[in-house]
């Protein structure tokens, strides 16, 4: 069987699905209520959209955004910043036996979306499709 060159070996385990959305949960709610002790940090509203982990578990890299998109390497800046106090927090909250290292990401999936939008607006697309 021919390997395709995106997708390399089998996807994520049950276990990290499911260890990845108790972090993801878990991260939007303790940025979303405030509990780091960052004013900066609080002052912004982020969407965590996604967490993968490591097979192993002790990797778990978030994808976020800020609330309308602006300021990103500055969240990114103030999550990398706080991240031993959010690893903290999520590994006494998951529960694990040992927190992850969190690495953090911005979530292009939004960017995404737009251009595939942006591409069925055109009229040649629009036109190919209803052939």
């Amino acid at each position: 069987m021919a390997k395709n060159k995106f997708h390399d070996g089998p996807g994520p385990s049950q276990r990290q699905l499911r260890v990845g959305e108790l972090i993801r949960r878990t991260l939007s709610d303790v940025l979303a209520r405030g509990d780091v002790h960052d004013p900066d940090l609080n002052r912004l509203s982020i969407t965590v959209g996604e967490v993968r982990t490591s097979p192993d578990l002790k990797i778990a890299t978030a994808y976020v955004l800020p609330l309308g998109g602006k300021g990103q390497e500055d969240v990114l800046q103030l999550l990398a910043r706080n991240k031993g106090e959010l690893r903290r927090v999520v590994g006494k909250k998951v529960g694990l036996k040992f927190a992850p290292e969190l690495r953090f990401r911005l979530d292009e999936t939004f960017d995404r979306l737009d251009d595939a939008r942006r591409m069925f607006d055109q009229d040649a697309v629009r036109r190919d499709l209803d052939e």
